[in-house]
């Protein structure tokens, strides 16, 4: 049945829809009252209006499907249907935001809805929020536990998340439920192991995947992405030069060209690649690798008006901001209860003897982490864990695990009971058996690292878990981190890293909990400036295995021909030779800096460092 086509708006009525930009009037959409939606019947000529939208998109007519699924939407702003057709017609003219908006009502009043709940993990790992892409993927398998893309869904989100070993049993499990080695598939379980570091079987499944599909230019474009991660820059470029045969340059492949042409010092060449021109087209993580491009040119104006842009686009197209209250009240809520009143009579776990054990190389985001580690895993006996964010789970899974109606900290207080004296061994279990999970715990190895940014706003935790492990704390001019969080996109603290201003408040937040914890707990902990690795790397590094304990081995002064594949924004520079051009890189963007001065200056002072 079909019903007459609704007027269109005039230019009155499109100033009242709701800003989501899902082409709703506001009180259809986000200001919606739902008890009086709810009070509203879907009559059966609704429903007829809301299959032919639906029939309309699947025919290809868009532009019919939005205007019905708008109508019915407009007396009944809950029924399903009609929510499915237009966020399938948002999906489709690829307006993210209000496709999200659309799926999230209809998975709030349907949970088992899977084709929504799908829709929306796929949503949110296409937007890089891949913690909630997590909770989507989650709700997809309980949902089909049967369905191949259920599980290549969980895949991609744990590996996204740093739970690599995880993910790669999901991208199996959809392999033998489909029955064949779909290339799609196969790429991911190469993206997978490719971020476990395991290059050459990452290469075999893009081969296996490219000769099953030879025009699939997402294949061709992880494939090239590997050979640039692992050095095989003209191997790379042959990929790159496939893809574009097949289709014109898209944003992901002039990055990938660009990253390329900027390791083999062509700077101006990388530029071209991301012309300002067409500036429109390019995605946060393109205008920020121009950025850095620009950076690296000596164009530092101009380089810092791209990294503005980069996070601007970013928080556009549905990036978080600073968390500011839930991370100030997380760090007044340790303070409080890490007293030492309190961390005196609190019990410490027992270490074990029986695997190797972490080292925690603690520090923000972009403040030497990935060097120190590169350094430390030349040592045989030092296996890399990279970022594992298995401090993260415990914080969250702890009301559980110790059985307390109080969430953290407020469930350590457990311990002092009789019964729970030993729970701590619980919790370091429960760590190092998410390391075995990952494939970390190496025969022969003594220890393995463990970077995750900004793990020290719980140093008191892990000073409760692991009491004998080394923790290392990287320090580096607060303003050359800035300069860094500004070139890169990343969501630790809170995402504190989305402006300038944010990050200098996450930065002196982390370290005022590290100051009070070590004021009250005794801690295995050593500072190591970033500035003493580049001015003096050997008596440093010596230093850093001696407080280890391990013996110190001479390639970590030659970190670069470490060939793992460290799954951190500076991989490219941890291929290099030491360089002293990112020490005290600030100097070239003072000016822009001054909006941070004011809540860093305490902190530049209390380090050491000056302007």
């Amino acid at each position: 049945m079909t019903h007459p086509a609704t007027p269109p708006a005039t230019p009155n009525e499109t100033r009242l829809l709701c800003a989501c930009n899902s082409g709703l009037a506001p009180d259809a959409c986000c200001e919606m009252d739902r008890a009086k939606a709810l009070a509203v019947a879907v009559t059966p000529a609704m429903l007829d209006e809301a299959r032919d939208a639906a029939s309309a998109l699947r025919s290809g007519d868009v532009e019919r499907a939005e205007r019905l699924a708008v109508a019915v939407l407009g007396r009944a702003p809950l029924c399903l249907p009609a929510l499915r057709a237009l966020a399938g017609v948002r999906l489709e003219q690829k307006r993210q935001n209000a496709a999200g908006v659309l799926l999230d009502r209809i998975a709030g009043e349907e949970p088992q809805d899977y084709w929504a709940v799908s829709k929306l993990a796929l949503l949110e790992l296409g937007r890089h929020n891949h913690l909630k892409a997590e909770i989507f993927a989650r709700q997809a398998l309980r949902l089909a536990p049967a369905n191949p893309q259920s599980h290549n869904l969980m895949g991609v989100a744990l590996t996204q998340i740093g739970r690599a070993a995880a993910g790669e049993y999901h991208h199996r499990r959809a392999l033998e439920l489909a029955g064949k080695r779909l290339p799609m598939i196969l790429s991911n379980l190469a993206l997978n192991l490719k971020n476990q570091g395991r290059m050459d079987e990452a290469r075999a499944l893009y081969r296996e995947a490219h000769e099953a599909e030879p025009a699939n230019r997402q294949t061709l474009l992880g494939w090239a992405q590997l050979e640039e991660a692992d050095r095989n820059l003209a191997a790379a470029t042959e990929l790159l030069d496939k893809v574009e045969q097949l289709t014109a340059p898209s944003p992901a492949t002039r990055q990938t060209r660009a990253a390329i042409l900027g390791r083999e010092g062509r700077l101006e060449d990388a530029l071209a690649v991301l012309s300002s021109d067409d500036e429109k087209r390019l995605r946060p993580v393109e205008m920020l690798e121009r950025g850095r491009l620009l950076d690296k040119a000596g164009r530092y104006d101009e380089a810092w008006e791209a990294f503005l842009a980069g996070k601007s686009r970013a928080i556009e197209m549905g990036a978080r901001t600073y968390m500011r209250e839930e991370a100030r009240g997380l760090a007044d809520q340790l303070e409080q209860f890490f007293v030492k009143e309190r961390t005196d009579i609190l019990p410490r776990a027992e270490a074990r003897t029986d695997v190797a054990q972490p080292i925690f190389i603690l520090g923000f985001p972009r403040s030497g982490t990935t060097l120190l580690e590169q350094s430390l895993s030349v040592s045989p006996a030092i296996v890399a864990g990279d970022e594992l964010p298995i401090i993260h789970e415990i914080v969250a899974a702890m009301p559980r695990l110790l059985a307390s109606p109080h969430e953290y900290p407020g469930a350590l207080a457990e311990l002092w009971m009789g019964d729970k004296l030993h729970e701590l061994d619980t919790l370091r279990d429960f760590y190092l058996q998410r390391v075995r999970q990952r494939g970390l715990l190496a025969e022969g190895s003594r220890f393995f690292t463990d970077k995750m940014p900004l793990n020290e706003m719980h140093l008191g935790l892990i000073g409760l878990i692991f009491p004998q492990s080394p923790l290392i704390h990287m320090i580096r001019h607060p303003l050359d981190i800035m300069v860094s969080a500004m070139s890169n996109f990343f969501t630790h603290g809170g995402f504190c890293g989305a402006a300038l201003e944010t990050a200098a408040e996450h930065l002196v937040l982390s370290n005022s909990l590290v100051a009070h914890y070590r004021g009250v707990m005794d801690l295995a902990y050593k500072a190591v400036r970033y500035e003493d690795v580049v001015d003096d790397q050997e008596t440093t590094m010596r230093g850093v295995f001696d407080f280890v304990g391990v013996e110190f081995d001479r390639k970590a002064l030659s970190f670069e021909e470490n060939v793992r594949y460290a799954r951190t924004a500076s991989y490219a520079q941890v291929t290099e030779k030491l360089y002293d051009r990112s020490r005290y890189r600030y100097r070239h963007y003072l000016k822009h800096l001054e909006p941070a001065l004011p809540i860093l200056k305490p902190l530049i002072e209390e380090w050491g460092y000056d302007i």
